[in-house]
């Protein structure tokens, strides 16, 4: 835990009028939930407010309160620079490392702007200047539930901020039955419903949009692709890019594939390969059970980080050496 008090927060906010919000590559529903919900939250209080992030983000989140705000960099980078130039204070929210952001990490790491990291993620590092970081935090969205309580603005939670922080609470979380959640996430749900926000209607609006194809996918993903590795507690799938453009891919189909080999009994370790020939590297999902660290296997080996239970990464190997490179070192992460 690394956190900076509510009264220092209250005077640099007190202090400052023009803010921009910025989450990482590839923003899930904690990272779109923490930054709506702030920049709700700031609006508010009567800040001018600018949400960017490095690139687009699933269909799946779009519906949330204040996506039409959100600026992508990648599509915007002129304006988006312009408009981080003329903030007096960065949120930087749901990652530890501006490696995240890619070429947008490139351009805040140059900016003489006093930044502020609110994240769970392990091993943060030193590029802010105020923190408000807690590895035991469920998601981002608790942090920032926190946060605005500790500003005294708990009374402004409305059901925008509701139903961007609950969205968030709920992804992180795996739907509530990850082993971060604890019965102060559920707390925290209770307040939020008592914005008038429903859960099942937010639920539907992230999970039940499936297209046929992205279906099919999934089909085909775990029919042909899934493969347990013998001896071990380990399953993995592994997509190339023909295959994903052969099921008409867009971003966020492969959410949450990486957690279906679980249901297999005994499984301990999931993994997912998604190589990528536009980005020039495979991506890579890595989740666990119990004591195995994958956020340790995944920055001594795959340029990456995360949770104890789930860490992400990346390789500029092929696909096929990817693979290989993780079943050689398989037997290390279990034992």
């Amino acid at each position: 835990m690394k956190k900076d008090s509510f009264k220092v927060f209250k005077a640099l906010l007190a202090k400052v009028n023009s803010i921009s919000i910025i989450s990482h590559w590839s923003p899930d529903g904690d990272a779109m939930g923490s930054s709506l919900a702030l920049y709700h939250y700031l609006i508010k209080c009567g800040k001018k407010v600018q949400v960017i992030v490095p690139n687009q983000y699933p269909d799946f989140l779009k519906w949330m309160p204040g996506d039409n705000k959100v600026m992508v960099f990648q599509e915007n980078e002129e304006k988006a620079i312009k408009a981080l130039k003329k903030s007096e204070l960065i949120f930087t929210l749901d990652f530890n490392t501006l490696k995240r952001l890619e070429k947008l990490g490139e351009v805040i790491s140059t900016l003489d702007i006093p930044k502020v990291l609110v994240d769970h993620h392990q091993q943060p590092d030193s590029y802010a200047s105020y923190y408000f970081h807690d590895v035991n935090a469920c998601s981002t969205c608790e942090l920032i539930f926190d946060l605005i309580c500790g500003l005294g603005g708990k009374k402004l939670i409305d059901k925008k901020i509701a139903a961007c922080l609950y969205t968030g609470l709920m992804t992180d979380t795996g739907s509530f039955r990850y082993p971060s959640v604890n019965p102060k996430t559920h707390l925290i749900v209770s307040e939020l419903m008592n914005t008038g926000i429903v859960p099942a209607d937010i639920h539907s609006a992230v999970y039940d949009t499936y297209s046929e194809e992205r279906m099919k996918l999934l089909g085909y993903a775990l029919s042909e692709k899934m493969m347990v590795m013998i001896g071990l507690p380990v399953a993995y799938i592994a997509l190339t890019d023909e295959e994903l453009r052969r099921f008409n891919f867009k971003k966020g189909d492969t959410e949450g594939l990486v957690n279906y080999p679980f249901s297999i009994k005994g499984i301990k370790v999931c993994a997912f390969f998604n190589e990528s020939k536009q980005d020039g590297y495979v991506k890579i999902s890595f989740r666990s059970k119990g004591k195995i660290d994958v956020n340790k296997f995944a920055r001594s080996h795959f340029n990456g980080g995360g949770h104890i239970n789930a860490a992400g990464g990346k390789s500029s190997e092929s696909l096929h050496d990817t693979v290989n490179r993780f079943i050689s070192l398989a037997k290390e992460l279990i034992h």
